[in-house]
């Protein structure tokens, strides 16, 4: 009698052939850069909303003590977002 794992390797074996005939290579081409991108996109934006929480939080105590940290503050919140940006010139670029 046959173990399940022989006959897994068998249809694979004898079904391997007529399955390769019929990839599509639009997939590969067309959208799965692009969802890698977007992905890519999503993460930096993810990435930046975390790092702007603390940063946000810090900085408006800091203006809250003394009035000369709003400058500072504000850089240091917006900082974070270029790196959405130039998640963004990737996306035009693929």
């Amino acid at each position: 009698m046959k173990s399940m794992l022989e006959i897994i390797f068998d249809l694979l074996a004898n079904n391997a052939v007529p399955l390769q005939e019929h990839v599509s290579t639009d997939v590969v081409h067309g959208s799965l850069p692009k969802a890698a991108a977007a992905l890519g996109v999503g993460l930096a934006a993810l990435g930046a909303g975390i790092a702007e929480r603390g940063i946000g939080a810090a900085a408006v105590g800091a203006i809250a003590e003394d009035r000369e940290f709003f400058g500072i503050g504000l850089v240091m919140t917006v900082l974070p977002e270029t790196l959405v940006i130039l998640a963004l010139v990737v996306i035009f670029l693929v």
